[in-house]
């Protein structure tokens, strides 16, 4: 009888732990052939999914329909890291030109992921949106779904960038043997893709903090862990509306603005309310 709540904690623990792994593996080990990080990837992907299964099965099979929303919106919020944990040996994006076009393959598959994460994103927020709007809670929902209706096309415009445009510019400098830095017309777009960038992500954490504030206002999550949620999102919003006052700040360096700007970082954020309202979803 204690096998279940002990499969329903590994569960829970094994997945809260994948995206801190993931990055902890990527930055550390850098990149590593595709033939060892693929099965490795595989494996873990299934055990991901069976946690999933132990952490929320009665929720996927409950006769209430709110339940079963909450789920499967949890779900596509988790699937994003599933994809995304493939990180962990593909590394950190390539530092030289010619390591982009070395890796071609691999950066295009890096960016359809980080696409497809933008989908499940919306998708999940969307059906979590249903359940709190039918609970009573529009204000916070309402502008949470607003704000991530407005990233994820600005996502799709970063993101496409670095998958199509950027990746071919590279290959034709290497083709025609020109040296290892960008043409001259690079920096002003990949300026105007940071600023994209800016806004995609403080939409993302604004939208989080809501999606989290009407999470605890009809009392799915409690005040904590909520307040969690929002409190790292203001961290996030203030700390990359106050870049530039740091100190001798540039583009793709200062602490703590750079880290919130990695794009797997609001997409793990949003995993996490999955994570737990997967479990909350289940033990209603």
């Amino acid at each position: 009888m204690a096998i279940r709540p002990l499969a329903k904690t590994f569960g829970y623990i094994y997945l809260c732990c994948i995206p801190v792994l993931t990055f902890i593996f990527a930055f550390a080990l850098g990149h590593i052939t595709y033939k060892l990080y693929i099965p490795i990837w595989l494996l873990n992907f299934c055990i991901m999914v069976w946690a999933v299964w132990a952490l929320g099965s009665k929720a996927f099979r409950a006769v209430e329909k709110e339940r079963r929303y909450l789920a499967y919106g949890s779900c596509l919020l988790i699937l994003t890291i599933c994809l995304l944990s493939i990180l962990f040996g593909m590394g950190a994006p390539p530092g030289t030109i010619q390591e982009w076009v070395d890796t071609a393959t691999e950066q295009k598959a890096r960016f359809d992921i980080l696409l497809a994460d933008g989908i499940l994103v919306a998708l999940g927020l969307s059906l979590i949106k249903l359940v709190l709007q039918e609970k009573g809670e529009k204000l916070y929902t309402q502008l949470g779904y607003t704000a991530i209706v407005i990233a994820i096309p600005l996502f799709f415009i970063n993101t496409s960038f670095w998958h199509s445009f950027a990746l071919q510019a590279f290959k034709i400098k290497i083709a025609n043997g020109i040296g290892s830095k960008p043409q001259e017309w690079y920096a002003p777009a990949a300026q105007q893709i940071w600023i994209i960038t800016i806004g995609q992500v403080l939409l993302t954490y604004f939208s989080v903090a809501m999606f989290a504030s009407s999470l605890r206002q009809t009392k799915i999550f409690r005040r904590v862990p909520a307040g969690i949620y929002i409190t790292f999102s203001i961290v996030a919003i203030v700390s990359i509306l106050l870049f530039p006052l740091y100190p001798g700040a540039s583009a793709f360096s200062g602490f703590p603005y750079y880290p919130f700007m990695i794009p797997a970082v609001p997409i793990m954020l949003c995993y996490y309310v999955g994570v737990n309202l997967l479990r909350n979803s289940a033990a209603g």
